[in-house]
């Protein structure tokens, strides 16, 4: 009994969180280092190894240019290696390059213009923010939109509303000057200015009020930790018939796709310029044990669009931290190109070297760290 027992908790493992986590993940990592891959290519740059994973190769194959696809066992990352790369970081192998013949060495990545490098590196944060774009436009084409207009249906007692004389009935129609289309856009603006006073405009039995309010600062519990927003303490409107279906065109769906990856931009941007001031906390700093949890939240209430939008999500957030200065991480490669540009020539082997290590030090950190913070997260779940 026992046996059966394990057996169904590893299949109900496997199922609800490793799958979904693997989905989510590999998906943003394959479209991230094919960027790489594409415009690696398009410059004439022969490619080595294009890996999904770090590690022992579990399974690959060759292609006729020559390149070994293959996936690794350890699923948190990727790379493409270019002739001419000394390791998965992209560390240029000037040994390697010195024995090449001419034709070889044309199509070796570090004898590429600035510019080409630069593009190839920067290729890999763009195809993120493309996904995303695509992933939020597409959805939102297909399936369209469900909308609860803005009305206020209730106010909560010694709330930021009730202060500022919003009344049941309100209907919201823009804050500071944006226009809000629904409940949702309400709730979007508000929670990301707690304590900042916002010029609400309302319609109220026909007529147009501003209303300043200031959202209070609030924490709550999420799967990825606690989070601190603004709320001003309204409640929907339960009729059924303040729901709609908005449907939109092309045009109009790549314009959300952009709004809403952008969107994500201003929040992790917003978010870390408190942690920077202290008034943020690093709980939210998450790591792959809470993706993996989420990832399996998100499969069982939200099914596959619930996960093809997370990894709308993710990847912004990947594309985003890779462009981060730091040597190891691809904005660390255009910072040293940066400065090879206004020197007029490379820094040396040894500085690039040593910014690599330092580099590869904070990533390690960082990794131990938000692996700490899962942990703890976990813990308390328990």
């Amino acid at each position: 009994m026992e046996f059966v027992t394990t057996i169904w908790n590893a299949g109900h493992f496997l199922l609800s969180y490793l799958l979904p986590f693997l989905f989510v993940l590999t998906t943003v990592i394959f479209v991230h280092e094919l960027g790489h891959f594409l415009v690696g290519r398009w410059c004439g740059v022969d490619v080595k190894v294009f890996s999904i994973g770090f590690g022992r190769e579990i399974v690959g194959f060759n292609d006729k240019h020559g390149t070994r696809w293959r996936i690794a066992m350890i699923p948190l990352g990727g790379y493409v290696k270019f002739s001419g790369d000394a390791d998965a970081s992209s560390a240029p192998d000037h040994a390697e390059v010195a024995q090449m013949s001419q034709r070889e060495r044309e199509r070796s990545f570090p004898a590429q213009s600035i510019g080409e490098r630069a593009a190839i590196v920067a290729a890999g944060p763009i195809a993120n923010f493309l996904l995303a774009i695509l992933i939020f436009g597409a959805t939102s084409f297909i399936f369209g939109k469900q909308v609860l207009i803005p009305r206020v249906d209730e106010i909560v007692a010694g709330s930021a509303a009730e202060r500022a004389g919003l009344k049941s009935g309100d209907l919201v129609l823009s804050i500071d000057g944006s226009p809000i289309g629904s409940f949702g856009d309400m709730q979007r603006a508000v929670s990301i200015r707690p304590n900042e006073t916002l010029s609400l405009v309302v319609d109220r039995a026909g007529s147009a009020l501003t209303l300043p309010v200031t959202p209070d600062l609030v924490e709550t519990s999420s799967p990825l930790g606690k989070q601190r927003i603004g709320i001003i303490g309204v409640r929907a409107s339960r009729n059924p018939q303040d729901w709609s279906t908005q449907r939109f065109g092309l045009l109009e769906s790549a314009r959300l796709g952009v709004t809403e990856s952008w969107f994500v931009v201003e929040r992790t941007y917003d978010y870390l310029s408190k942690l920077v001031v202290g008034r943020e906390s690093t709980d939210q700093l998450s790591g792959p044990i809470r993706i993996a949890q989420v990832s399996g939240m998100v499969a069982s209430s939200g099914g596959l669009l619930g996960l093809i939008n997370l990894a709308a999500i993710l990847s912004v957030s990947i594309g985003l931290m890779n462009l981060f200065p730091i040597p190891m991480l691809d904005g660390g490669h255009l910072m040293f190109y940066a400065i090879e540009a206004l020197r007029g020539r490379p820094l040396s082997e040894r500085a690039q070297e040593i910014g690599l290590r330092v580099g590869l030090g904070l990533v390690l950190m960082l990794m131990l760290f938000v692996t700490w913070n899962d942990l703890v997260h976990v813990r308390s779940l328990l």
